[in-house]
């Protein structure tokens, strides 16, 4: 329950119409995709900078948490409200402020869905490069609270590289900004850089300003089946290994393709298939067909069934159905998805899906593998049914195994999804007592109270 002066000085700074603690909207704003709800005490939707300054200053001054939320698409719980505290919900900041296309940048408030970013920059030819799989839905606040990512990050990088500036507020209510609005810039410390993928922790955004880039003339598909996971894993160190840059390189394993061809998304694949592989690159008209023909002769090599490519965007998107199919596909499995984006090195992979394989074999659930090889940013699914106590114990220790033999490859538990509330309890498991000691105190120079959603990121000290 909110204490009547605050719900009275909430109100006063922000109206009437954007301070809600009836219960019907408290349940709506309990949770985010994962499966655990929290009420929050109030949900608040500021329509300005000014209004989450005024709502900061006061949180600060009463002691009282602070979740920011986008979309609410999430499964890590970076949007798990906490008890008693204060929900912001940017949807209602969803202006794109500035466009300005000589000089390739968008100045855009946190509730902007990522996909009309892409969309306006297209208009004059431009293109805004992180794809990440929710972009038609999720807004660039939670992007940039993640640095999420997606297919295209293996040659365009993640968020954090196409931002160059950002306005923000501290947990103390005072406000940042940082970077600058040009391609260079070395200016003091790179606060912009430390904000995105913070989870929220350490400021609230409330303007970013991306950049741009020329949109490619074209891209073309290939689709390659091999007859192992191992075999597609070596064909994808070997194409990052040469000169030519992939802008897409995914990769489903067994497991996710018997999950598709149940919804008939892969009956056109070669009989013996055990993995796949989606490659595209993107460029000039007169380039195209010659990387194509550099990443064909990469992927060369034993195991590898059939090459299918298309270079029309109807062949492109049939070339995709099967990828796109995927998340609803593998919910057949059980009705609770553990999803876990590690990264292990690239020369690592094969290893890495092998030992999926065993685990398959050990554990009483389904372990599904796909996503961004390139990267070697692999998507591990486990399938199991949350009402099963003896399921989820064992679906603990099999993650706790999962996340030692990624550290043991040389890989980092999360690449695109972020930790939230579900991975906090491993971090010390990658980072050492010391740096996270000194990035306490980063959080503490940030937001003195510690109230910029607390519980996530972090184990306990």
């Amino acid at each position: 329950m909110l204490d009547q002066d605050v719900t009275q000085a909430l109100t006063k700074a922000l109206g009437p119409e954007r301070v809600f603690t009836d219960l019907a909207t408290l349940d709506l704003y309990s949770a985010d995709e994962t499966p655990r709800r929290v009420k929050p005490a109030a949900v608040l939707f500021p329509a300005s900078h000014e209004h989450v300054v005024a709502l900061m200053q006061i949180a600060h001054a009463h002691n009282l948490p602070v979740v920011p939320r986008g979309a609410g698409s999430g499964n890590v719980g970076g949007a798990l409200p906490v008890v008693d505290g204060l929900v912001v919900s940017f949807e209602c900041m969803n202006r794109i402020v500035e466009f300005d296309p000589s000089n390739r940048i968008m100045v855009v408030e946190p509730g902007v869905v990522t996909e009309d970013i892409g969309q306006l920059a297209r208009t004059r030819g431009l293109f805004y490069a992180p794809d990440p799989g929710s972009g038609a839905y999720s807004r660039i606040g939670g992007n940039l609270a993640m640095n999420a990512a997606g297919p295209r990050a293996v040659k365009y990088g993640t968020t954090r590289d196409h931002v160059l500036g950002l306005k923000a507020v501290t947990g103390d209510g005072k406000t940042l900004t940082t970077g600058c609005r040009t391609s260079k810039g070395v200016t003091g410390y790179d606060f912009t850089r430390l904000l995105i993928g913070s989870e929220g922790t350490l400021a609230l955004i409330t303007e970013a300003t991306v950049k741009l880039i020329p949109t490619p003339e074209t891209v073309a598909t290939l689709r390659l089946c091999y007859n192992s996971n191992r075999a597609a894993c070596e064909a994808v160190e070997r194409v990052m290994n040469q000169a030519v840059v992939p802008c897409a390189l995914e990769i489903m394993d067994r497991r996710s393709i018997e999950a598709i061809r149940s919804t008939g998304a892969a009956d056109d694949l070669p009989f013996g298939t055990s993995a796949l592989l989606m490659v595209e690159a993107d460029g000039p008209v007169r380039d195209v067909p010659h990387q194509i023909a550099a990443l064909k002769e990469a992927l060369k090599g034993e195991g590898l069934l059939e090459v299918r490519e298309g270079v029309t965007r109807e062949e492109a998107q049939a070339l995709w159905t099967a990828r796109k199919s995927l998340s609803h596909a593998v919910k057949q499995y059980a009705p609770l998805k553990i999803n876990e984006d590690v990264v292990v090195p690239v020369s690592k992979m094969a290893d890495f899906i092998d030992f999926l394989d065993s685990l398959g074999h050990r554990y009483p659930f389904p372990i599904v593998s796909f996503g961004h090889a390139g990267n070697g940013n692999l998507h591990v699914n486990l399938m199991v049914h949350p009402d099963d106590p003896e399921e989820m114990a064992k679906a603990r220790t099999c993650l706790k195994e999962l996340f030692e033999t990624v550290l043991n490859l040389g890989g980092t538990l999360s690449g695109e999804h972020g930790i939230g509330t579900e991975k906090r309890n491993y971090v010390d498991m990658e980072i050492d007592a010391d740096t996270l000691a000194m990035m306490r105190r980063v959080k503490k120079l940030f937001d003195p109270a510690g109230i910029l959603n607390p519980g996530k990121l972090f184990p306990d000290a």
